[in-house]
């Protein structure tokens, strides 16, 4: 039998859904972090205002979020034919597929930040079909979403209509690898029931 949620009494404020969480929904210890997982706590706290949620779920297991943070970072940030905006971009189709609502309050937030369109943002959370978008990022994200719903179906035509839009080689691997780990980080913020930080929902608004 499904629970029964109290309803607001007349006059009562709802719960607000921004409040103060946990971060996950596993009471997982935290575990004792490497000087350089400190330092990088400390550049987040310094460069953010606050640690991501994501982190601080990794953070139980020192090599895991090493492990976890490498990817990210080497994904997300290093050099890439593909801009750090159009990587946003696909974490934000994909997690829109997923549904993950981690990914889509902190991702929806750097593209907002990034392209300084809080409306391109609010479009590729609901549907990205709906935004006004170049060929080469319709492609792109037709791509992304496709291997996100249906990976067995990917073939050369897929590819190609990549080449076409203007993508080279390594950045058709950047975004399936981007792509990819995206679909996996959707499900682990899932599995886990991962809150976003509250700040994330006013950002770039």
């Amino acid at each position: 039998m499904a629970a029964k949620h109290d309803k607001p009494k007349v006059g009562e404020e709802p719960a607000r859904q921004d409040s103060p969480a946990q971060v996950m929904a596993l009471a997982l210890p935290p575990g004792t972090l490497s000087e350089s997982n400190q330092a990088y706590f400390a550049k987040c706290e310094e460069k953010l205002g606050f640690v991501p949620n994501v982190l601080a779920a990794y953070a139980h297991d020192d090599a895991k979020l090493t492990a976890f943070a490498a990817f990210y970072n080497d994904l997300m940030l290093a050099q890439s034919g593909l801009s750090k905006l159009e990587r946003e971009m696909i974490a934000v189709a994909v997690s829109s597929v997923n549904r993950c609502y981690y990914c889509l309050a902190a991702h929806g937030a750097a593209v907002r930040q990034l392209s300084g369109d809080p409306i391109l943002g609010e479009l590729l959370v609901m549907n990205y079909r709906a935004a006004a978008l170049s060929q080469r990022h319709r492609a792109m994200l037709d791509f992304a979403v496709k291997l996100t719903e249906a990976p067995h179906r990917v073939e050369e035509a897929d590819r190609d209509g990549l080449r076409k839009a203007g993508f080279g080689e390594r950045e058709i691997w950047d975004i399936a690898a981007v792509a990819a780990f995206y679909n996996m980080s959707n499900r682990m913020a899932s599995a886990v029931d991962m809150r976003p930080n509250p700040e994330y929902h006013a950002q770039a608004r």
